[in-house]
C-alpha cells in the first residue's frame, strides 16, 4: 500500500518540500485580520482516488490543534474513524491518514492559546485525541458544515468561517491574558529551537514552572516539554533542507540533542521513521511535489 509523507513548518506556504501531495491539492485561503491572533493557517484540499485504492499519509506532528470540515469521504486516522466535523488536538505523535474515493475539505489551525476560547474547553482535554466538534460547539459544527458545502464557492465558504468563528471570539470566557502568557512562552521556546530550559521560559513570561504547566495545559494542550521536542525536532527537519547528504552525528550535536542515538529515537517518536527513512521519503515527496 502507498504510503506518502506530509509535513508542514511554520514558515511553509502549504506544505514543506519533503511531502508527498500532489501540486494543486492544496490552497490557502487568507486569513481575515480578527482572526490572524488566533489562526495560523486556513487550507482547502481536494483529491480523487480510484476506486478500491486508498493512499495512506504520514502527516508529521506540528503541535497544533486543528479544526477540520470534511465535503467529501472524511478521512480516517490510524486506526480510528473520521468524522465530517472535527477538532483535533495537539499531539507530538506522526499520524497515518487513510485516503478513499473523494477527498475534499478544509482545514483550520490555530495559534498556541487559541483553542481554548474557540472550542470552549481547555486545549489539554482534547490532546492526542479528535472529537466530533458538535461535542464542543453543542451541535453547531455539523450546521456550520453543511452552510459551508452549499456555498457557491470556496471564497463563500471562507465567509462563512470566518463569521463563525468570530463570534465564537466575542462570546468566549476565556482569561485573555492567561492566553497571551502562553502563546508567548510557546514562541520563546519555538525561537530557541527548543534548547531554552522551562526554568527560564517560566522566569522570561515572569510566572513559575508549576504555573507554566497550568497555561500550556490550558492554552496549548501539551507540556512546555513536548513543546520543547516539537520545537528542536522542527528546528532540525529545517536544517535538513540544507543538507541532501547529512552527517548524522554532526545534525545531532548542532540540534541540541545529546547524541546520535538520541537524535534516532526522537525521530522514531516523533516521525515514525529513523532520520534515514525520513531523508528516504523526503527525496521521494520532493522529486515529484511543487514545495
Amino acid at each position: 500500500m502507498a504510503e506518502r509523507l506530509f509535513l508542514r513548518l511554520d514558515d511553509d506556504p502549504l506544505h514543506g518540500p519533503e511531502s508527498g501531495v500532489p501540486a494543486g491539492t492544496l490552497r490557502a485561503l487568507p486569513v481575515g485580520a480578527a482572526l490572524r491572533a488566533h489562526v495560523s493557517h486556513i487550507l482547502l484540499y481536494r483529491e480523487t482516488f480510484a476506486e478500491g485504492h486508498e493512499m495512506r499519509e504520514r502527516v508529521l506532528p506540528d503541535g497544533a490543534v486543528r479544526l477540520i470540515f470534511n465535503f467529501g469521504d472524511a478521512p480516517s486516522a490510524d486506526d480510528g474513524e473520521g468524522h465530517a466535523v472535527e477538532a483535533i488536538g495537539a499531539s507530538t505523535a506522526p499520524v497515518v491518514v487513510r485516503m478513499r474515493r473523494r477527498v475534499e475539505g478544509l482545514s483550520v489551525t490555530l495559534r498556541p492559546g487559541a483553542a481554548a476560547v474557540l472550542l470552549g474547553v481547555p486545549a489539554g482535554e482534547i490532546g492526542g485525541t479528535a472529537v466530533h466538534l458538535d461535542a464542543l460547539w453543542h451541535g453547531e459544527g455539523a450546521e456550520l458544515l453543511e452552510r459551508m458545502a452549499e456555498a457557491s464557492d470556496d471564497m463563500a465558504r471562507g465567509v462563512l468561517l470566518h463569521a463563525a468563528l468570530q463570534r465564537r471570539l466575542l462570546d468566549g470566557d476565556v482569561a485573555r491574558g492567561s492566553a497571551a502568557t502562553a502563546m508567548h512562552a510557546a514562541r520563546l521556546i519555538t525561537a530557541s529551537g527548543g534548547r531554552k530550559s522551562v526554568r527560564d521560559v517560566a522566569a522570561a513570561v515572569g510566572v513559575g514552572e508549576r504555573r507554566l504547566q497550568q497555561l500550556f495545559h490550558a492554552h496549548v494542550g501539551l507540556s512546555p516539554r513536548a513543546w520543547s521536542r516539537l520545537a528542536r525536532l522542527h528546528a532540525c527537519l529545517r536544517a535538513l533542507r540544507l543538507q541532501p547528504s547529512p552527517a548524522w552525528a554532526d545534525v545531532a550535536v548542532d540540534g541540541g540533542f545529546y547524541d546520535q542515538s538520541h537524535l534516532v529515537n526522537e525521530f522514531r517518536a516523533l516521525c515514525g521513521v529513523t532520520p534515514t527513512e525520513f531523508m528516504g521519503h523526503a527525496v521521494s515527496g520532493s522529486s515529484k511535489t511543487a514545495a
